[in-house]
């Protein structure tokens, strides 16, 4: 018979207790990486090294408002990207929210060429599902998304990040 598994908890297995959500969104004309950097600078994330973590709010987690981060602090976030070139309209965001029996919440990214009003959309669609899967209801659902109409010559890149805390 299989032995019953039994979950992990105290320092192996950390677990956040606050988070900030954030965006940004960055043109350059030599690369899409650097306008990924100046976006991740204007969300005030860009001197982190950023883990990429899936989408679960846990049991009282609270949020805060964007906090300064320390220089190379490794921060686990989820992170909604997405870059173009010229004459491009990109965006990029997040949608969360908490369940309504107040067991934490999810958060959802995603990105598409076209507008914020599009990606709001397809990110209730997505949080939406989420619920659906899992049988429950969500309270409120918050967005957070940048839209980018990129110059020509340029390179653009939009974010959207919900950053955990300890």
């Amino acid at each position: 018979m299989p032995k019953a598994r039994v979950p992990v908890s105290g320092t192996l297995t950390p677990i956040p207790t606050r988070f900030f959500v954030t965006s940004g969104k960055g043109i350059n004309k030599t690369s899409e990486l650097n306008a990924f950097d100046l976006a991740l600078l204007q969300a005030g994330i860009g001197e982190q090294n950023l883990v990429s973590v899936s989408s679960v709010l846990p049991i009282g987690i609270r949020q805060i408002d964007r906090v300064p981060l320390v220089r190379g602090a490794i921060t686990h976030c989820v992170l909604a990207r997405h870059g173009g070139g010229e004459g491009e309209v990109i965006s990029a965001g997040i949608a969360y929210g908490f369940r309504s029996d107040g067991q934490g919440g999810y958060v959802a990214e995603g990105h598409l060429h076209g507008t914020q009003k599009s990606l709001k959309e397809f990110l209730k669609w997505r949080m939406e599902e989420i619920a659906h899967f899992r049988g429950v209801e969500l309270r409120r659902i918050h967005y957070r998304t940048e839209e980018l109409s990129i110059p020509m010559d340029h390179y653009g890149v939009c974010i959207s990040a919900c950053v955990f805390l300890p």
